[in-house]
């Protein structure tokens, strides 16, 4: 089989830059390792920037976004016993950000590609990239105990943080940053209503705590954990006790409990691959970089990443020109490291950290005091929430 782009991995990047690529007249096929059941039926987050959902308005997949989706224009940030209310919207000039969940968007993208007849091969086996520092990639795996082989254009790499592309490149030819954080994020999903029309991000003492939604019924509650503890040692009750010591008197009144149905541990990490392309290899999402979900950047750095990339392969099929794929790396990655650095921040802001002694506390609270009471420290944070610009 011969195409002009094989990408690997049918997560939201490799189905995105699917779509922009058909867009753009951009002959591509997708190749996953799981079932379609398998890659829905991940959990992730779902605050999508405006530049994601112009992304997804530009290939006609963001109809039931704007139907079910939740606009908000700020975020409550929760210290001391007292919520404070961000306006990001005033903020930054009218910026928004969209809850839509992750499995939803993967949902939009999978229908738009099976509506319009473009090639997924779901279980395929034993992926292997070759010759892509050559002028005629090819990508081989196995499927149903068939061998078969694609010659291609270019390759890209959009198979996730434990994907083949990375793997395929040699040790010498990539360099990695990386900060494993002390702490995980206990999550659970209920099919109860948010206990806030917006985000409260919480910083207590005895951990941090974030309560999300997936929509007007269903929310989404995380509380900071050790990294050794396991999700089986947490029954429902005990979760909400844990969450309701660590917000404010008026979340704890509001706080609808119930049933979780679904229910896991989360380890948080900082990571970085560069360069993100190796010949006619590209890396895009997590299969090049990995944020701590505190500033809520993942999904949107992948879609970001896609944009460059689906675009420099337009300039060069369209324009004869290597410009854009030349550039790749360099313009993906200077986004993604001002991300890293957002998440960052607001992972060191909000966590109790093993060595966060009294005074650590209390540069904490002056760092959130300043934060909602500083113009410019609101500005900073609300620009970098709801999406840097492209």
């Amino acid at each position: 089989m011969r195409i002009q782009v094989a990408i690997i991995g049918a997560g939201p990047a490799g189905l995105l830059l699917g779509q922009l690529l058909h867009a753009y007249g951009i002959e591509n096929i997708i190749l996953e390792r799981k079932n379609r059941a398998y890659v829905l039926a991940r959990i992730r987050a779902g605050v999508l920037e405006q530049g994601t959902v112009s992304l997804l308005e530009e290939v006609g997949v963001a109809e039931r976004l704007h139907r079910e989706g939740l606009i908000h224009d700020g975020i409550e940030l929760a210290f001391g016993g007292a919520r404070h209310r961000i306006d990001m919207k005033q903020a930054t000039g009218g910026k928004t950000v969209t809850i839509y969940g992750q499995t939803e968007v993967t949902r939009d993208l999978m229908d738009a590609r099976d509506r319009i007849g473009l090639k997924t091969v779901y279980e395929a086996d034993d992926v292997t990239l070759h010759d892509f520092d050559g002028k005629r990639p090819r990508v081989r795996y196995v499927k149903d105990g068939t061998t078969h082989e694609i010659e291609c254009d270019f390759i890209a790499g959009c198979d996730g943080f434990h994907g083949v592309s990375r793997q395929s490149v040699t040790a010498d030819a990539i360099r990695i940053f990386e900060r494993v954080y002390p702490f995980g994020w206990l999550g659970i999903l209920s099919e109860t209503p948010p206990v806030s029309e917006e985000l409260i991000y919480a910083n207590h003492e005895r951990g941090f705590a974030l309560c999300s939604m997936r929509s007007h019924t269903r929310s989404r509650y995380y509380v900071q954990c050790s990294l050794d503890d396991h999700a089986d040692h947490w029954s429902d009750d005990k979760f909400w006790d844990e969450l309701k010591r660590r917000l404010d008197p008026e979340a704890v009144d509001r706080l609808v409990t119930g049933p979780s149905i679904e229910k896991s541990i989360a380890p948080l990490r900082s990571f970085v691959a560069e360069p993100m392309r190796f010949g006619r290899l590209f890396l895009a999402g997590d299969a090049a970089h990995i944020v701590p979900p505190t500033g809520a950047k993942g999904l949107n750095l992948a879609a970001s990443d896609v944009h460059y990339l689906a675009t420099a392969l337009r300039e060069l099929y369209s324009e004869k020109s290597e410009a854009g794929i030349g550039s790749y790396s360099q313009r993906a990655l200077a986004r993604v490291w001002k991300a890293e650095r957002f998440s960052w921040w607001m992972t060191s802001i909000l966590h109790r950290f093993p060595d966060t002694d009294d005074f650590s506390a209390r540069i904490q609270n002056a760092e959130l005091n300043y934060l909602v009471s500083s113009k410019a420290a609101t500005a900073a944070l609300s620009e970098n929430y709801v999406g840097l610009p492209y």
